[in-house]
């Protein structure tokens, strides 16, 4: 622990300077870097207006974005929604990339940027680092070269083929960007080879697509060497390695009818897809991690007397603010706050490190008790998913403390059913249901590439795995499959296979 001594305020007053905020983001840094042992990424704060802002908010939050009519769609929606004051700006956004880019917005008081800084800079930025999905699936080094090449790119393409033909396929591979995703191992990065070859064909060089053919056969585990499985049809499966989860990706490796430079339009969407992946995992550990670290620091600087009381006041209406959960019944309820449960989380897990229960030692033996509660939480931040992390992490005195309860929603039941309540015979369902909301692979439609027979009538044959009797959309269906149609160039035809869920 730092040395609690009473120092002259970091700042007096709303107004910030770029002086004043070096000087409260160097503070930051050492509470966040010496006391609470944050492994970061160098940071990079910038300062943006509202009208940035709106426009970091329409290209999802990336630099260097490529042109999209949709992109400016948003932009036209928020803008309008933020002038009549139906809707705030966010104080502000953090790329996962190294360095870490926070934007910050230009009409926050000081306090506020502290909280920010705090926040993103230093919470968001850790967990960024050092948890295993963005580890694993992500390039932070990377992501700002590629995000140029793609907008070039695409750019050029435009000049090129014209705008209407880029933007058709940038509409039916955003419409399956979704499913353009690997799920559950990734590739080695490219040898210098490869890349060349990569190179080439951005460039129009078709000879270069055998040499790419030959490391994707390899990443993907298929070995073309091996004896088919089932005569033709198994050969083919084993040629296309079907069945293919990354419905973009077999587009871009098998489609009839693209061409070259549009293979590389897919290639660049499913890997932006690919980057935000483990975003949609860890919304509520992300935030948590963030809002535990800026609360922790604000609280520390306060401590030490380097922000005033009116200051600290505001910060902690803000936080507030973003950890309410409303209750099931209020009229502002819409789910849970991941801010909220995530926040909560960390809180309950430092107590059950510092002031353990009878209970907490029941359920968490491994760290009820532990004097390194920095550490439990560090490699909670590192090793979990949401999913997994609300099934080893919730506490029985945390589900008693947001009064959560769990329904069953049985088709031949007219009424929903309270299944579980928040008592000891309902901990464990209310745990694993909660947990369930949370695994993607539930969340998300499973549609998989069954079979496509090129040499034959080259219909593409698609499954979706229907749990617990949930099928698509049947109007938002048939707007996917027109644009799948469009880029395959032959039919598509969709089939469901039901299965029951064991959840």
């Amino acid at each position: 622990m730092l040395d609690k001594t009473d120092q002259e305020p970091l700042f007096d007053g709303p107004e910030w300077t770029f002086p004043l905020l070096e000087k409260a983001r160097d503070a930051i840094e050492k509470i966040a870097l010496g006391d609470l042992g944050l492994d970061v990424y160098p940071n990079q704060i910038e300062i943006i207006s509202a009208e940035q802002m709106l426009d970091a908010y329409s290209c999802v939050g990336l630099p260097l974005m490529y042109q999209h009519w949709s992109f400016g769609k948003h932009f036209a929606r928020d803008e309008a929604l933020y002038r009549t004051g139906r809707q705030g700006l966010a104080y502000e956004i953090v790329i996962n990339s190294n360095p870490c880019i926070s934007y910050n917005m230009e009409e926050n008081t000081m306090a506020m940027q502290a909280l920010v800084m705090a926040h993103a800079a230093f919470g968001h930025n850790h967990f960024f680092k050092n948890n295993y999905l963005f580890r694993q699936w992500t390039d932070a080094e990377g992501i700002h070269d590629y995000l140029a090449f793609a907008k070039n790119y695409i750019a050029a393409c435009e000049e090129r083929h014209g705008i209407d033909a880029v933007e058709e396929i940038l509409d039916a591979a955003h419409a399956l960007q979704s499913q353009g995703v690997f799920r559950y191992g990734r590739p080695p990065k490219p040898t210098a080879e490869e890349l060349m070859a990569m190179s080439k064909l951005r460039e129009g060089y078709e000879s270069a697509q055998s040499v790419l053919d030959i490391w994707t056969d390899a990443i993907m585990g298929d070995d073309k060497s091996g004896q088919s499985d089932g005569g033709a049809y198994g050969q083919r499966r084993k040629d296309m390695n079907m069945p293919q989860e990354n419905i973009l990706y077999f587009l871009e490796k098998h489609s009839p009818v693209l061409e070259t430079w549009q293979r590389e339009i897919l290639r660049i969407v499913r890997t932006l897809a690919q980057y935000f992946y483990p975003q949609k995992q860890t919304k509520v550990m992300n935030e948590g991690c963030a809002t535990f670290v800026h609360y922790y620091i604000i609280n520390e600087l306060h401590d030490q007397g380097l922000i005033t009381q009116g200051a600290f006041m505001e910060i902690m209406h803000s936080h507030t603010n973003v950890v309410l959960q409303p209750e099931f019944d209020d009229p502002r309820f819409s789910g849970i706050n991941p801010y909220a449960l995530g926040f909560a989380m960390m809180q309950d897990i430092r107590r059950i490190c510092e002031t353990p229960t009878d209970e907490d030692r029941e359920w968490f033996p491994d760290f009820a008790g532990d004097p390194d509660w920095r550490k439990v939480l560090r490699d909670a931040w590192a090793n979990y998913r949401d999913e997994s992390f609300i099934q080893q992490f919730l506490s029985p005195h945390l589900i008693r403390k947001f009064k959560l309860f769990a329904l069953s929603d049985e088709e031949d039941q007219a009424n929903l059913m309270v299944s579980s309540i928040h008592n000891r015979a309902g901990y464990k369902a209310i745990r694993r249901g909660l947990a369930h909301q949370y695994d993607l692979a539930y969340q998300e439609p499973d549609i998989q590439v069954a079979d496509a027979d090129l040499k034959g009538d080259r219909e593409l044959k698609l499954i979706h795995t229907v749990r617990d009797g949930i099928h698509l959309h049947d109007a938002d269906k048939e707007e996917v499959l027109i644009h799948l149609r469009r880029l395959w160039g032959y039919e598509v035809r969709l089939d469901a296979v039901e299965v029951q869920s064991n959840i």
